[in-house]
């Protein structure tokens, strides 16, 4: 019998792996995660695993469920290595189950020509049991019972895309749901997304929408498409201020603005054709516009700086405030805080996290206010959360994802004076793994402490006892 490591709860620190499911190009497929008996080792006492550490032979991590209001995961087939969450009409702060969500998400196929976009709508997902509006001794005695009822339900529909999916965000302006996603192939292309969400919403629309799109004049096109980059891209960012705005940013330091010219029609785009580049020649890995002032945006990239620029200005004088070495290798992506506008946070290829107050970018030098090394390989993805000021979660390509509160400190009468716990920062809340090379995540707008992730092996969908 193999020997399995029970993860608990030990100081807010909880590990999670969970098995890979199907990687068929041909198949789409959602499941709730299911585990294995924690229990089921009488011999072996559980114990606590903490990333980096070496498994003995014959030992397994066992996902320790009590630790999850919500857990799931999906496949798409080709991995979707970036995806964000389009905003619903089920209302918001919901945290009842089963829920119900929309993302849009881009492939990254082996072949160039058989990628796609998915607007993807996930629906029927049922809570752990924490949280839940079923009690546990209720999901256990009905398990077999409601196992049909509680399967979770994912509905895709596609749009053919030129090239790998390197990013794509959407936005809203008015009745209309618009995507931007950048090509491995150069190109920027925007999406109207309102015809695949009725269709996700309708078995029959999708029926019918399928069919089309398999006909040879019935793909869909895209609203524009901008070829003004000297190069692919990562970084793209619609502004949370001014409905209609862009920024996208390529490999060559070049950053581009587009606004929308018609307020009344989601089709008419105007694309400043000099573009802000004061990273160049080095790649724009990551845009972010400010949460409350509409003519302000951030930018990172390989490079090791941070830039802030105020769009009203000419390229040439564009730039106001820069943190030239903010990390010692490429700053792989950076997020804006919503609720302490003030702050940025930034993660590297060096592993590193740092928290920025903009205040003090006025410096020459400025320097972090506070910085975390708990990725052990280059981190991919952080992002604040949307509703609490001193929560943010971070992602790497050490298969972790992090939780972080800035608002904890050390409690010395409680703290851990020795053992594998003992370095811990305290502001780590808890620890997911189970995914392969982790490269992006979002927190749910509308579904608290709700996240979703996107990795070389599919989706995870998840909500911890911690958040």
């Amino acid at each position: 019998m193999s020997e399995q490591l029970d993860q608990e709860p030990v100081d807010g620190i909880v590990d999670e792996v969970m098995s890979e499911g199907s990687e068929d190009e041909d198949q789409e497929s959602m499941e709730e995660e299911d585990s294995e008996d924690a229990g089921s080792n009488k011999d072996e006492e559980g114990k606590v695993y903490l990333p980096g550490q070496p498994l003995k032979k014959g030992e397994e991590l066992i996902v320790d469920k009590s630790a999850y209001r919500l857990l799931h995961q999906a496949q798409t087939g080709a991995p979707c290595l970036s995806f964000d969450i389009i905003h619903d009409d089920y209302g918001n702060s919901r945290d009842t189950y089963p829920l119900s969500m929309y993302l849009v998400a881009g492939t990254q196929a082996a072949k160039a020509h058989v990628n796609n976009l998915l607007v993807i709508k996930m629906s029927n997902l049922h809570g752990t049991g924490k949280g839940d509006e079923d009690s546990e001794d209720e999901l256990s005695d009905s398990e077999d019972e409601n196992e049909g009822e509680r399967a979770p339900v994912m509905a895709v529909a596609s749009i053919k895309h030129q090239g790998c999916v390197n990013r794509v965000r959407c936005t809203q302006i008015g009745n209309t749901t618009l995507a931007a996603s950048w090509s491995e192939l150069g190109r920027v292309n925007l999406w109207n997304l309102n015809e695949q969400l009725k269709a996700v919403d309708n078995s029959d629309l999708l029926i019918a929408y399928r069919k089309k799109c398999d006909k040879p004049d019935g793909g869909v096109k895209p609203l524009y498409t901008f070829k003004g980059h000297l190069s692919e891209g990562y970084a793209i960012d619609w502004s949370p201020v001014e409905p209609g705005t862009l920024a996208s940013g390529d490999c060559k330091g070049n950053i581009h603005i587009w606004r929308n010219t018609d307020s009344a029609s989601s089709a008419s785009w105007l694309v400043d054709q000099r573009p802000y580049n004061s990273h160049a020649p080095h790649s724009v890995e990551d845009l972010q516009w400010s949460p409350n002032e509409k003519n302000v945006l951030a930018s990172c990239s390989v490079d090791k700086s941070i830039r802030i620029w105020d769009t009203r200005a000419s390229p040439q004088s564009a730039c106001m405030l820069t943190a030239a070495n903010a990390h010692t290798a490429d700053v792989n992506v950076i997020s804006w805080n919503r609720k302490e506008t003030r702050f940025l946070v930034s993660g590297g290829d060096d592993g590193m996290l740092c928290i920025w107050d903009l205040r003090q970018f006025s410096s020459s030098e400025p320097s972090p206010v506070a910085t975390f090394k708990q990725h052990t390989a280059p981190v991919t993805t952080v992002e604040w959360h949307p509703e609490e000021g001193t929560v943010f979660a971070s992602g790497g390509a050490d298969d972790q994802i992090a939780q972080w509160d800035l608002s904890l400190e050390v409690d010395q009468d409680e703290a851990p004076k020795d053992g594998q716990l003992a370095g811990l920062p305290p502001q780590l809340l808890f620890i997911h793994q189970g995914q392969t090379d982790v490269k992006e995540l979002h927190w749910h707008p509308q579904c608290p402490g709700t996240l979703i992730s996107t990795a070389h092996s599919g989706f995870n969908i998840f909500r911890t006892i911690s958040v």
